[in-house]
Formats: C-alpha cells, structure tokens, sequence
C-alpha cells in the first residue's frame, strides 16, 4: 500500500551496488541531497550505515550494511525497524468526521469500533483509487490515520477541498497533519516481545488492526498493530524529539535480533504477503476491486454507496470487473513492472504491476493485472521479459503466508 516506484527503485539501486563501484553509487545517489527532505532519524541512519536514496522527495535509507535478502530474511525470523516518518499521519476531529470521511473513502467507518482500523481506499468520481491507507477510529469524534508519501500532495489537496464544501454547510470537522511525530514500524516475530519492555500495557491484549494511545520508552505514542510485510508487528507515532531514543531503546532491548531495515527490503516482504503498492499496483484508473479489495468495501456501503465514484464501483461488484490483480509464479528472469503477460496463444492479456525474486521463497514472484476469465488459480500463462516469453502461472496471494496477531 506504501510509496510510489519503490520496486523499481530498490532494484535499480540493488543491482548498482551489486555490478558498480559502490562510491560512485553512493555520489549518484547523494547528488540532489540538498533538496530533498530529511526525517529526524537521517544522522541516526547514516550512522548505523544506511545508503540513503531519493524516494518521494525525501532522503531515505534503500539498506544497510546487511543485503536485501538478509534484510528480508531477519524480519521474517526475528525482527526489523523501518523508519517510515517520510508517510503523512492526520487526524480528523468533531461530530460529523465520520460521515465526512465516508464521502471519500468505501470502509464502513462508522461501523467500526472506537480502537479498531482498516484497510481503505481513498477514490475519485470514476471509481479510481486515489490512494490506499489504514484509517483507525479513535472515538466517535476522532479519526487517525496515514497516508503514502508519494501521495501526501495530492491526498490532502483533495481532502481539503472536499472538507471545505463540507463545512461551508454547516458540517463539523477540522483536522491536524501531524508533522510534529515521526512514525515507526516494527515488524516481525520479535515485535511484540521486545515493544513490551518498554511499556507497561498489556500488549497481548492488542490485536491487528488495533489502536492504543499509550507510554511508550517514556513519550506518548499512537500504537497500531498494523504493519506492511504480512508479519505481526506495529506501527509507533512518536514525538519526534523521541523518535531517535526510541529506536535506540528497541535496538538495544532486541540485544541485536531486530535491524534496522531500509525500504528495499520493504519492498520485497509486502509483494511476498501480496499487498499493493501504490504507484505500481492501483492508481488513479484502478478500482479496488480490480485490485482485489472488494474486501474492504464494508457490507453498507455496498448497500448504500455514498462515496466517489460508488457508482462505478457497486456496478463491477454485481457484474465483476474485466481485469483482476493476481499472483504469479514465473521461470526465467525475474519478471518486472510493465512485462506483457501472454496466454498460451501468445495473446496479450495483462501486464506485471511488481515483481522480483523471494528471498524466503526462492523462486520468482509477480504481481499484475489479467483480464477476466484468466484469472483463476492454476492458470498457464507466458511473461515477456526483455523481449523473451517465459512460463508462469496465475496463484494465490499473499506468497508468503501472514502472521497477524488475531483473537482467537
């Protein structure tokens, strides 16, 4: 659900650490630094050996010391810190936040309850996805939630405009960006064990999706049990005069277990538990249920709509959409973003959105839009890869399988 390009990023800069003098890479990388945005964790960064890189105009971390595949590796055995501070948390206050915010997104916010989140889409009037992002209901009169870098322009010009025409007739919400906190995910099978050092709340009584604000490492912290590579994990809103303790204080607590984990390795656990990233897997012309979210289209929504583009929407719900995204097994060569997918006529019926090789599965992987009827599990197909058509198959997502942390 997070960025904009990242896959095609991590891999460009992974193959030039790979084949090319590391400095050079490090001078091509650095050569805009002065203009781009830097989040209160930079130096903390730099010192723990990150190679920054430009991505949604701020400066971060692509990997450390570590490669990518052991990056992604250690997440899924133990533990990863990514700094995501460059994504824009907002919160939405006062008695009418909730029926505003359903004019724009399709989750049943008001069927929430107060503590718990969801997925959402933000859409337009054609039924596009504007962005995706986890919206939590704090209270009745509270709304918290985060949406993409690479979209934050865009998103909150839009949900301006909107709120504007909203509270000229006499409808009651305002809302705060919260620049002042930098945010943190940290994932994995260590998360919770080592989180729960550092506060004195009951964090087995915190499921996924759920929100808590609580003391954490001594500052007030917003808590989600949320994160984006199919692990358990959370994701920490932290002051940001706190923010550098706190990865400190969850480094050191991990006695070494938890890394610090930079984007590309981000990139390659959520396209293994098979989640979208903006930018490559939806954009503006995508609907969320081409994209496969029908799911997050809460059962009064579906009945009521009221939100953009509904009627476009309600319409490919009851007679289902020509494309569906889908996961693929390849051979040959990694399969990236823009490769044709063939039938095994050799006829165009899609393109790869994401793709590139599983470190914990070993083999290639694939993410992309097929028309219907070619969907199905099992389904033979051909990927064009540099001019040259490959075997694959259609199968099921997430690749990997997820571990959230859910009442039993």
């Amino acid at each position: 659900m997070r960025g904009g390009g990242l896959w095609q990023l991590g891999q460009s800069i992974t193959r030039r650490l790979a084949q090319s003098d590391k400095k050079t890479v490090a001078r091509r990388c650095f050569a805009s630094e002065a203009d781009l945005k830097k989040t209160i964790l930079y130096d903390f960064h730099v010192a723990h050996g990150g190679k920054m890189v430009p991505f949604a105009g701020w400066s971060m971390p692509i990997q450390y010391k570590d490669s990518i595949i052991d990056s992604t590796w250690n997440c899924r055995e133990n533990g990863s810190l990514f700094d995501v501070s460059h994504m824009c948390g907002l919160s939405l206050k006062g008695k009418d936040c909730i029926s505003f915010l359903e004019k724009l997104v399709v989750a049943d916010v008001a069927g929430l309850a107060p503590g718990t989140g969801t997925l959402t889409v933000f859409t337009n009037e054609k039924g596009g996805a504007i962005d995706d992002s986890v919206i939590t209901k704090v209270t009745n009169e509270h709304i918290y939630l985060v949406v993409n870098a690479g979209c934050r322009d865009k998103d909150l010009a839009h949900i301006e405009e909107h709120m504007k025409a909203f509270t000229s007739k006499g409808g009651d919400v305002s809302w705060h960006i919260h620049d002042e906190r930098s945010l943190l995910a940290l994932q994995g099978p260590l998360a919770a064990p080592v989180l729960q050092y550092l506060t004195k709340e009951d964090l087995s009584k915190l499921y996924f999706g759920e929100f808590q604000v609580l003391d954490i490492n001594g500052a007030l912290c917003y808590l989600t049990r949320t994160g984006y590579t199919g692990e358990d994990g959370f994701e920490i809103s932290v002051p940001s005069e706190n923010a550098v303790d706190l990865a400190k204080a969850i480094l050191e607590k991990s006695e070494g277990k938890v890394r610090l984990t930079g984007l590309g390795a981000r990139d390659s656990l959520r396209l293994e538990a098979g989640l979208c990233l903006y930018g490559n897997d939806m954009e503006q012309h995508t609907t969320p249920v081409e994209a496969g979210l029908t799911w997050a289209i809460g059962k009064r929504r579906r009945a009521e709509g009221g939100f953009l583009g509904a009627e476009v929407i309600l319409k490919q719900i009851e007679q289902g959409p020509s494309i569906r995204r889908v996961g693929i097994f390849s051979a040959g060569p990694p399969a990236r973003s823009h490769c044709e997918i063939q039938d095994d006529n050799g006829q165009n019926i899609g393109e790869v959105t994401s793709g590139g090789f599983s470190p914990c599965l070993k083999k290639n992987i694939a993410m992309g839009y097929v028309k219907s009827g070619h969907h199905k599990n099992g389904t033979k197909l051909k990927i064009v890869v540099r001019g040259k058509s490959y075997d694959g198959s259609i199968t099921k997502m997430p690749f990997v399988p997820t571990k959230y942390y859910k009442s039993s």
